[in-house]
């Protein structure tokens, strides 16, 4: 395939500079010495399926680059450069077999040929998109043709390249520490011979590696500079989506939500620009649409969603399939599509895929509680990883709290503050903030929890989320109310259900309307415990009828006598039987 070593095709053609993105206003610019070697004027030369698949390569067409050059390799031999352009052209349009079989016969004449780094490299084009897609035992079969074709060679930048692409099949198996100082080897391998995918490779697996090793501080600058590489052109197309995709996927796991929008809608044009590019397109639409659903573009992040999935389930079926399905499901459950939900979440499972903790959500919204907290409880007692119990920590505090397990919700909320102090990105201090307020407003004490859920406002607005910040401001709505301040509740409410209206967060506009209907802002296990009180009984008695602790069900007490504004349990007894609730 083509790439920056001096023995590449994009260093011996004269129109390197079109593959690395600058294309010339004129055809003669790209062609003159395609038209000096086919002896005929370029007009004539453009008629052939052999000059328009180049043209079209150049350009970046890879759809059409990949039709004119089979054409014209099924009209007769093409030389190795044009075979070396129709597997690049084939892989970047998706046609993996193609792909395969042009890159292998690409490795076998240049075997013959004595060219053993251009063998090596195509061996590596190989295995690269097979590990792309997962396919690790058949990469490292590639990967070791590549190493054979290489034993005679003392030091060249196919070595570096075999170097850090098996040393990031590594980082990705779980050893970020072992792969590190092989990337390393690796990208001085690349620097000494100015070879610009080597280098971005090499840097993009070093920073890789310090991230998920905690080292944000120091494998986030690494990452911009492998990007800028990239954003500049330096780096060949095969490289730089894998390149875009690492990234992102870097900024997403330690919620440098900034760096993830930058990067992604960097990724968006890049390829726009390439219409017929498919290897990386539906990893770019599950990233797009995590960020669309983020900004309030609802509409919009389920179409990408959709396509995500269509992309990504055929014919080949690739690992982010199961982030695609997933993707798809929030957003039909944000849009009380239920059923839609489940089964995306099934899918998504089916795919390898986690589908907590979106299923849990979706539980608690069907009024299946208890099956929510199950579900949550579970998952956390298998999660040790911080980074991954914080995206199950901010769902488990809104069931629990719905579940009327008030401690356990405080508890986890404790959990999500320690994890933002040390992750220290502010998408997780608004998490936390936002969790640690809904807690204490569940324990009845609404003055604590005002602060919390007015900071958590704050940083969401400056996240720029709208669903977000609108679910805080109910929250704050029902802690103004706890405290007599009817008037700024009213307007704390009336705002989130204008956001919600907005959005379609049907789920959300029918919970705000069931409040309103309780009068207080009664949770479900709030209403259970406040009839059980009406009927006369004591707090050990519920207690043993819900099998909670007493002590739970004096922080469910305390807590309704502050929602609805009545200082006694019969004051309760009788705002139950005036609001029907008995």
């Amino acid at each position: 395939m083509p790439t920056r070593a001096s023995s590449s095709v994009v260093e011996r053609l004269p129109y390197k500079e079109e593959v690395r993105g600058s294309i010339p206003r004129t055809p003669t610019e790209i062609w003159p010495r395609e038209t000096r070697l086919l002896g005929r004027p370029y007009r004539k030369a453009m008629t052939t399926a052999l000059g328009r698949g180049r043209r079209w390569f150049a350009e970046r067409a890879w759809g059409d680059a990949y039709t004119e050059l089979s054409e014209a390799d099924a009209s007769g031999v093409l030389e190795l450069e044009d075979l070396e352009r129709l597997a690049l052209a084939a892989y970047l349009t998706g046609n993996d077999d193609a792909a395969t079989h042009a890159w292998t016969r690409t490795h076998d004449e240049a075997i013959k040929r004595g060219a053993r780094e251009r063998a090596a490299r195509s061996a590596i084009s190989i295995a690269g998109g097979l590990s792309f897609r997962g396919e690790i035992g058949p990469a490292a079969g590639w990967y070791a043709r590549a190493g054979r074709a290489l034993e005679a060679c003392d030091e060249c930048a196919e070595l570096g390249l075999l170097q850090v692409m098996r040393a990031m099949d590594q980082m990705f198996a779980g050893d970020p520490q072992a792969a590190e100082p092989v990337l390393a080897d690796g990208l001085l391998i690349g620097e000494r011979h100015g070879d610009a995918d080597v280098q971005a490779i090499g840097r993009l697996g070093q920073g890789m590696c310090r991230v998920m090793q905690g080292q944000r501080a120091a494998g986030i600058p690494l990452l911009d500079e492998v990007m800028a590489s990239v954003t500049s052109g330096d780096v060949s197309p095969m490289y730089a989506g894998i390149a875009y995709c690492v990234t992102i996927m870097a900024c997403t796991e330690v919620f440098d939500l900034r760096r993830a929008r930058e990067w992604t809608t960097a990724f968006t044009h890049w390829c726009n620009a390439q219409p017929d590019l498919v290897p990386y397109r539906g990893n770019c639409l599950v990233h797009r649409c995590q960020i669309m659903q983020l900004d309030g573009a609802w509409t919009e992040a389920r179409r990408e969603a959709e396509r995500a999935c269509s992309y990504l389930a055929g014919p080949i079926k690739w690992e982010a399939l199961g982030a695609a399905y997933y993707q798809r499901g929030e957003l039909q459950r944000l849009r009380g599509d239920f059923s839609e939900a489940e089964q995306s979440y099934r899918l998504a499972s089916g795919e390898g895929r986690q589908p907590q903790p979106g299923m849990a959500l979706l539980r608690l919204a069907q009024g299946r509680v208890d099956v929510a907290v199950a579900a949550l409880r579970r998952v956390l007692g298998e999660t040790e990883d911080p980074p991954m119990r914080s995206r199950m920590l901010p769902a488990a505090v809104e069931i629990l709290v719905a579940a009327g397990d008030v401690p356990a919700a405080r508890a986890a909320a404790d959990e999500l503050v320690k994890i933002a102090a040390v992750m220290d990105a502010p998408y997780l201090h608004a998490v936390a903030a936002n969790a640690e307020g809904a807690a204490l407003l569940a324990a009845g004490d609404a003055r604590a929890a005002l602060p919390k859920l007015r900071a958590a406002a704050s940083a969401w607005r400056d996240l720029e989320a709208p669903y977000e910040v609108a679910r805080v401001r109910v929250l704050i709505g029902r802690a103004c109310l706890a405290m007599d301040d009817a008037e700024t509740s009213a307007m704390e409410l009336d705002a989130a259900r204008t956001a919600f209206e907005q959005l379609g967060a049907k789920p959300d506009l029918e919970g705000l309307d069931a409040r309103a209907g309780s009068a207080g802002g009664l949770t479900p296990r709030e209403i259970e415990v406040l009839k059980l009180v009406a009927s006369g009984r004591t707090n050990r008695a519920i207690a043993k009828e819900l099998v909670l602790s007493e002590r739970t069900i004096a922080h469910h007490v305390s807590s309704i006598l502050t929602k609805i504004g009545v200082p006694s349990r019969a004051a309760a007894t009788a705002y139950a039987y005036e609001h029907g609730l008995v």
